[in-house]
């Protein structure tokens, strides 16, 4: 009686037939030929397809060049009623200099106690996925630790034209794999089994979005 196995053996040994003798694995290569993207690779395009993207996931998009940047932000916190807000410690000062509320630089030693009675955060970002209206955090420049950006409400994230990108195909290769990624598509958000939704059970429960045309301010 033929067992399961042999009977996947026996498939494999008449699928690899007409193999010719001598073939080693991995040859001929296999063809890589295919599209890394389906829309138009161009910045602004890619800004717009962006922030449509982001707008239905429900995080909150708002435009402006490097020189508007620190009133931007200044007025996000100052909406959100923010008296206090944290940062990592690269982050640009400029980006801030206009704000009203206390900061809080990360220095590597803020708990996720004392991160839970903060009003916001704001950071930089690795890069963003057009297609899929993704954010990449990877502890990189001006992100800090994966845990300023999980326990506090409120996430301002900067995104400069140069990080955004088509497609995850092309995203992958700019990634350090070895790097703590964390991928964000609006703010945190889960469902049950009856489909209701509920903001902030892993994250933030508002992600506001400020995508940069052109150099931000130097610090």
């Amino acid at each position: 009686m033929s067992t399961s196995r042999d009977t996947v053996l026996a498939r494999i040994r008449s699928a690899l037939t007409d193999v010719p003798a001598g073939e080693e694995p991995g040859s001929p290569p296999v063809r890589r030929d295919y599209r890394f993207t389906h829309v138009l690779d161009e910045p602004k395009a890619l800004l717009d397809l962006l922030a449509d993207n982001l707008t239905d996931y429900r995080a909150h998009v708002h435009r402006c060049t490097g020189d508007e940047l620190p009133a931007v932000l200044a007025r996000l916190l100052a909406e959100r009623g923010a008296r206090t807000v944290t940062l990592p410690a690269d982050l640009p000062a400029a980006w801030l200099a206009r704000a009203a509320a206390e900061q809080l630089p990360d220095d590597g030693h803020l708990t996720a106690q004392r991160l839970d009675t903060v009003d916001s955060v704001v950071t930089g970002c690795a890069l963003a996925v057009a297609e899929t209206g993704t954010i990449v955090l990877d502890a990189g420049p001006a992100q800090g630790r994966r845990v300023l950006t999980l326990v506090p409400d409120h996430h301002i994230c900067v995104v400069r034209t140069d990080q955004v990108v088509a497609s995850v195909p092309q995203a992958l290769p700019r990634l350090d794999p070895a790097r703590p990624q964390t991928w964000i598509s609006g703010p945190s958000a889960t469902s049950d089994i009856e489909l209701d939704r509920v903001e902030g059970v892993h994250g933030p429960r508002t992600l506001d979005v400020v995508l940069l045309e052109g150099p931000g301010p130097r610090s």
